[in-house]
């Protein structure tokens, strides 16, 4: 039985709570949050958990296998690195870290004390975005031109981070899953409607060395709530709508050809096809409750996680190059790979550096 501990009871804390309660396996040992209201709630919910205002309860307790970081970004390398040196493992929310720095330094921790270390990126678990994966990876898309994502509605406003590193990191993810690879270039433009509080609307372009290239328009101020994906691709297309009761994920068989015929070319080089529709059946489990069951089974079984923090680790960088971009009205901001990992970036760099490399390709 993995017993874990959960620091923060406010936004996603319940969530974390209830689903660990649920997981086979798994045991929630203790509660930890500065507001005593919010442990009131959870000993009249969970009476069987233990409640405390003190982190360091947490990290004290022989019994506690992991703890679950549910607090704002700003200290989650703070208190995840308590955990991981106090030898727990460790589940931190999303974005992992304000800096990559900091996403590093807590990645090379957990490496070195051998401790499971699971960014919670919980769209890569559900159902739609695995299928998706499945069918990418199949081939049955054909090659892969673009992403196109709109995630925006009148949303919750952050006063730590900008709507890129609350609602654009899904994206970011999720793309990671399903390309395999690693961006080379970003760039955003974005605004802040209202002095002292950090962005509320960007658009952000992410470029890749394969030919794909990634669009997403994130907002907190939106009259509606749309989380939409569309993925083209040479042979059928792909449109996920997650606010759809059913049928969440859409297969199109629809898409254009061209022609170097000299025949054929003063007629019509493209050529249109438009088939069929279908709409694979996808799991109904809850992806935090597949995350919380994946996250027990890696610690049992000593894997990494499919949201590692490697995954986090790339997540930031991102975040971290979309706003340098941001800040830059718009300016390319390009990322380099480690050499042997087609996917690990170091710091981003903008047109303005010592040492750019100008590319044609944008």
């Amino acid at each position: 039985m993995i017993r874990i501990g959960v620091a923060g009871y406010g936004y996603w804390g319940p969530n974390l709570v209830r689903n660990f309660a649920e997981t086979p396996g798994a045991q929630v040992a203790a509660v930890a949050d500065l507001d005593p209201r919010k442990l009131e709630l959870v000993a009249r919910r969970f009476p069987g958990v233990t409640t405390t205002t003190r982190y360091a309860d947490l990290l004290a307790d022989p019994s506690i296998d992991a703890i679950a970081v549910a607090t704002p970004v700003h200290t989650h390398h703070d208190l995840g690195l308590a955990a991981l040196r106090a030898g727990k493992h460790l589940w931190l929310e999303k974005p992992m870290t304000e800096t990559a720095e900091q996403a590093r330094l807590l990645v090379a921790e957990a490496a070195q004390s051998n401790r499971v270390l699971l960014v919670d990126h919980t769209f890569v678990y559900t159902g739609a975005v695995q299928r998706m994966g499945e069918i990418m990876r199949a081939g049955e898309l054909g090659t892969i031109y673009y992403y196109d994502s709109t995630r925006v509605n009148l949303g919750l406003f952050q006063h730590d981070v900008s709507v890129i590193a609350d609602l654009a990191v899904h994206d970011f993810a999720i793309l990671d899953h399903l390309l395999g690879e690693h961006p080379v270039a970003v760039s955003a433009s974005g605004v802040n409607h209202f002095s002292g509080t950090p962005e509320n609307l960007a658009f952000i372009t992410l470029y890749y060395d394969s030919g794909v290239i990634a669009h997403t328009n994130v907002s907190w101020l939106a009259p509606v709530k749309v989380r939409q994906i569309l993925i083209g691709g040479s042979r059928k297309m792909i449109v996920y709508d997650d606010m759809e009761p059913s049928e969440k994920v859409k297969i199109y068989d629809k898409g254009i050809s061209f022609t170097d015929d000299p025949q054929q070319i003063r007629e019509l080089r493209v050529g249109y096809r438009s088939g069929d529709m279908w709409a694979p059946k996808l799991p109904t489990t809850e992806a935090l409750q597949v995350e919380g069951r994946h996250f027990v089974e890696c610690i049992e079984s000593g894997r990494q996680p499919l949201t590692d923090g490697g995954l986090g680790l790339r997540v930031v960088e991102l975040i971290e190059a979309a706003t340098h971009s941001m800040r830059g009205r718009g300016e390319a901001v390009y990322v380099q790979r480690r050499s042997g990992d087609r996917r690990q970036s170091r710091a981003p760099r903008r047109s303005g550096d010592r040492g750019f490399e100008q590319r044609t390709a944008l």
